[in-house]
């Protein structure tokens, strides 16, 4: 069971899905595939962009300005994931701090890393993100860290995944009635 999938389960356990609990699954009565996040990565861009602990917030405001990114994964020094910083994070320490541009990274970091695999459902994922209300989360395999989706990269699989759906009942329905 992948970390999004774990922390689905707690999330429903405890009832903190805000209403996404009754919802039930949103895989197709059809028979269609469930989409995985590996398709979601084929589509998106494979550049992984990080940053260490020790570099200074400064230095992320490059990098997100620079790729045009909204998150970067913190790693260590192998390159494991240690954390994510977001635009968001970076906002609220702005309006807290005057001086918060020389703080290390590894200060304002959200810490408590969700991650996803390749193989994971994109329902839970989607779920997850909307109770937790996280934008951003690596994509890990047994090598470790290889890509970030966002939740724009999700939803719009997703929409494309339920309009092949409908375009399929379209073609069946106009079948039927012919």
């Amino acid at each position: 069971m992948s970390a999004a999938q774990s922390a689905l389960w707690a999330l429903r356990a405890k009832g903190g899905l805000g209403g996404l609990e009754h919802m039930g699954p949103l895989r197709s009565s059809m028979g269609v595939q469930v989409m995985k996040i590996e398709a979601i990565l084929a589509t998106v861009s494979l550049r992984l962009i990080t940053i260490r602990p020790d570099q200074v917030v400064r230095e992320a405001v490059g990098l997100l300005a620079e790729h045009d990114v909204g998150a970067l994964v913190v790693v260590d020094e192998p390159g494991q994931p240690l954390g994510i910083i977001s635009e968001r994070d970076i906002v609220r320490e702005a309006s807290r701090s005057g001086d918060f541009l020389a703080q290390p990274v590894g200060r304002l970091m959200s810490s408590d890393l969700v991650t996803v695999s390749p193989e994971d459902d994109v329902e839970p994922v989607i779920q997850v993100m909307i109770a937790r209300h996280i934008r951003h989360l690596p994509v890990i395999d047994q090598q470790g860290l290889i890509g970030v989706v966002s939740m724009r990269d999700v939803l719009k699989a997703h929409l494309g995944n339920i309009q092949g759906e409908v375009d399929t009942l379209q073609t069946r329905i106009m079948e039927e009635q012919s």
